[in-house]
């Protein structure tokens, strides 16, 4: 495999995403200098303005009006051209800027889709929503406003060098040497490293508090039932706190130095006074003196408005450099890696060769050790055991939610890492505990199990799945949008629309962890219905704690502790004992367990 570049960091990461449009981008960045050229123009009408003046004082009626009406014509003409110039290159910057960021969320979410579900876990969804909503439509005004800006900014200090040496290379270098000193203390102000360090924690705790915050508002149900505030919710109180440690600091950083620089810049001009003393006492041509001088009063002033932009357009790339390597951290992570010659499984077994797998590589506890077995066609394979005996195990590694560490798992004899994601995803279909819907019609959340299916097909599978009735008496039907006007569903139902997703996509492998959950007596029978029509005819692996619905299995296999410790018939395993049996015995006390008056509990 061949090594890849090394990601580039920074501002050429920055330019490097900007000109991913690069014909537009060169385009804007042309017509923002050209702006910035033209708007030196109503300077120099000014400094034609105040040599006539003064060059007639104090006579006005000599004043010649024609070349004063001319150079106010071009001062006009300067401001128009430096105005359309500008905004026609931010209209190209912006077009650039949004099929950029078109182009780098959708890479962003397919990256995220290709991650092992570990990584998603540990990271937790509040800082992955904020990296794509916030930190790349950050990039957004990059491209689109502070590019432009950058070359612009960086254009009108060497034109205005250029023009305050033309008119008088004296006065030219006290500009010059006020410009030294105020890049000087820019630098001391900003601090370098230090500055750097406070906007990595600045940023790296508003993500934090993003993600404890989706969380907090997610169990908002168990912190009402418990009555629990913000800051009694551990995560949210110390996410806040950490954010408030660093906000502060960095705000009064970015204070100090926006006051010092804005102070120094508006200064200048005090360096101009002692030359302007000098040249006075010593020249013979008193009114060519004055005219200059007022110039050089009047333009000062302007100096710091540029100035001011370089120094912002700095900063602002410093911060969308930042804004650039958070997503370019997640980018990093890796992939799992997609066969180069993939291949297509002709038969629909399932089997696990002496797979051992671990969720954190340096844990010394195994998930799974050493489990084979084989799941066949046509039959039911149920995972039963403990809490944390490994059965949810098994179903996240059958369609690579993570890789195996070593072992092999193998559908038609084909180890599954030499099949496509996308084949490997059209050959199995899942029913988890926890089905989620999206907040759109409940046609589109059933066809998401095949998103071309015609909706006489999705009804059907609707029939199928027992969820026909409640969801055709629905406001809008199967139009109805989840989540809208108070649409939710009860558990049972939810599971049943799952189900209708599993069975209009009708993969020739099925698992099923827990999804028989939310059988209540109400739903169970219909629930029970549902799955006889999915499960004909497919490989079902069905993970399962309630011990009732897998009696009828063709095989159990028993986990306990990540290791396989029995596998046979219902049967077979009550006769022979050990951990099945156990498991059994105490089910079955469960269920005829009855509370009596008074809250005791009697077999």
């Amino acid at each position: 495999m061949k090594n890849q570049e090394k990601q580039k960091e920074g501002l050429p990461r920055l330019l490097e995403l900007a000109m991913a449009h690069k014909g537009l981008m060169c385009m804007a960045i042309l017509l923002a200098i050209l702006s910035a050229v033209a708007s030196f123009i109503p300077y120099l009408a000014i400094y034609k303005v105040i040599q006539n003046i003064v060059s007639v004082y104090p006579d006005f009626s000599q004043l010649n009006q024609t070349e004063v009406l001319w150079a106010g014509g071009t001062a006009l003409l300067g401001v128009f051209a430096n105005v359309v110039l500008y905004l026609a290159a931010l209209a190209l910057s912006h077009i650039a800027a949004y099929g950029t960021i078109c182009q780098l969320k959708t890479d962003f979410v397919s990256h995220l889709a290709m991650l092992p579900l570990g990584f998603h876990i540990n990271t937790g969804s509040g800082r992955l929503r904020k990296i794509m909503d916030d930190n790349i439509e950050g990039l957004e005004s990059f491209i689109a406003h502070d590019l432009p800006n950058t070359v612009a900014a960086f254009v009108s200090p060497l034109v205005m060098l250029v023009l305050v040496f033309v008119v008088d290379w004296r006065f030219g270098l006290m500009v010059l040497l006020g410009i030294i000193c105020v890049f000087i203390l820019q630098g001391s102000t900003m601090g370098g490293k230090k500055t750097e360090n406070l906007i990595k924690e600045y940023q790296a705790a508003l993500e934090d508090m993003a993600g404890a915050s989706v969380e907090y508002v997610r169990g908002i149900s168990v912190v009402k039932a418990f009555g629990q505030t913000t800051f009694s919710f551990k995560r949210l109180s110390d996410a806040i706190k950490r954010y408030t440690a660093s906000v502060i600091p960095y705000s009064l950083s970015q204070e100090n130095m926006s006051a010092s620089l804005q102070t120094a810049l508006n200064n200048i001009y005090l360096f101009l006074i002692p030359m302007g003393i000098w040249i006075g006492g010593h020249t013979s041509d008193y009114k060519t003196f004055v005219s200059t001088f007022i110039f050089y009063l009047i333009f000062v002033p302007a100096i710091a408005t540029i100035l001011m932009k370089v120094l912002y357009v700095m900063v602002n790339a410093q911060q969308s450099a930042m804004l650039a390597g958070r997503m370019d951290e997640v980018l990093g992570v890796p992939k799992l890696p997609e066969p180069e010659q993939p291949k297509t499984p002709q038969s629909y077994e399932v089997c696990f060769e002496h797979v051992t797998f671990r969720y954190e590589k340096a844990s010394k506890q195994a998930a799974l050790e050493n489990v084979s077995f084989t799941a066949e066609p046509g039959k039911v394979t149920a995972v039963v055991g403990p809490s944390g005996g490994g059965k949810s195990t098994i179903a996240n590694l059958i369609p690579r939610f993570y890789d195996v560490d070593s072992g092999s798992i193998s559908i038609g004899g084909i180890d599954i890492r030499q099949v496509s994601m996308e084949t490997l995803m059209d050959k199995v279909s899942f029913v988890f505990q926890d089905t989620y819907l999206f907040k759109q019609s409940i046609l589109e959340n059933i066809r998401m199990g095949r998103p071309g299916a015609a909706k006489e097909e999705v009804i059907s599978a609707a029939k199928a799945a027992q969820c026909d009735e409640f969801i055709s008496a629905l406001p809008d039907g199967y139009d109805t949008v989840f989540g809208k006007s108070g649409t939710y569903f009860s558990g049972g139902e939810m599971q049943r629309i799952s189900i209708a997703r599993a069975i209009l996509k009708d993969a020739p492998i099925l698992v099923l962890d827990e999804a028989t959950a939310f059988n209540d007596p109400e739903n169970e029978n219909l629930i029970q219905q549902a799955l006889q029509v999915l499960m004909a005819d497919k490989t079902v692996i069905m993970i399962a704690h309630r011990l009732s619905t897998v009696k009828g299995a063709s095989q159990i296999l028993v986990m306990d502790g990540g290791h396989l410790v029995q596998s046979g018939i219902h049967e077979q395993l009550i006769q022979s004992g050990g951990r099945y049996r156990e498991l059994w015995n105490r089910y079955s006390e469960a269920l005829s367990w009855k509370l009596e008056q008074g809250g005791s509990a009697n077999a």
